[in-house]
């Protein structure tokens, strides 16, 4: 009879695919070795494979995780009861910043790496962006209705998206700004320009201002087009 699959198996697999993602995120997905996953998750790699084919698949589960995770969040906000349109938006851009925060390895995965999937892979991974992208048009074009007949709604989505998805290069998880503060900058950035920023989250340390974080890899340009942005 075949062996079943130990209890923790998808405890473990989910640790897998994290320590993968750091290390794509570090170093680059073509520069990291079944050798280095299996190190860095502490097992060796005969039973690496036994919870993934291969590095290929590594790439495929984090981008998809990270994209369900995110769809997930979109129906969370809209199965709550937001006090009005605006809210729901102020309320999107909190949860995925705050997201972010906690995945910036799968979220660099995905803004890098996927130029490595295969078509069909690649297409599954970024229709799923697309119906986060328009998740989000349809949010801004309730705040604003005006804007879906100008045709505004989703290149200013596009516009929120530039803001929140390459925050990762340069705040600092131990800097002074977190991305819980930043959550309602960026909204307050989005709905009315500089002169609406508020100052109620002061930097606890106005002298450690954030910086860019070290990282082996420069961020590169995303493979969507300028018409699709992902989240």
């Amino acid at each position: 009879m075949p062996r079943g699959r130990a209890a923790n198996y998808e405890t473990t697999r989910e640790q897998i695919l994290a320590r993968a993602a750091e290390l794509f995120a570090q170093q680059g997905y073509t520069a990291t070795s079944m050798n280095q996953v299996a190190t860095a998750c502490g097992v060796s790699k005969p039973s690496l494979y036994h919870y993934v084919r291969d590095k290929y698949q590594l790439l495929v589960e984090i981008a998809q995780d990270h994209i369900a995770r995110l769809k997930a969040l979109v129906a969370q906000v809209n199965a709550e009861a937001a006090a009005t349109p605006e809210a729901r938006v102020r309320r999107l851009i909190q949860v995925f910043i705050a997201a972010y925060a906690d995945s910036q390895a799968a979220h660099r995965v995905l803004t890098e790496d996927v130029k490595f999937l295969n078509d069909a892979d690649r297409d599954r991974i970024l229709n799923g962006q697309r119906e986060v992208v328009a998740a989000f048009a349809e949010a801004i074009a309730a705040a604003r209705p005006e804007l879906r007949s100008a045709q505004m709604d989703k290149p200013l989505t596009m516009l929120l998206f530039g803001m929140m998805n390459w925050m990762f290069t340069w705040l600092r998880t131990d800097g002074a700004l977190t991305h819980a503060a930043m959550g309602p900058v960026v909204a307050d950035l989005f709905f009315g320009g500089l002169p609406a920023v508020q100052l109620s989250c002061p930097i606890a340390n106005p002298q450690a201002a954030p910086t860019r974080r070290p990282t082996k890899r420069r961020p590169t340009t995303s493979t969507l087009s300028n018409a699709e942005p992902h989240p």
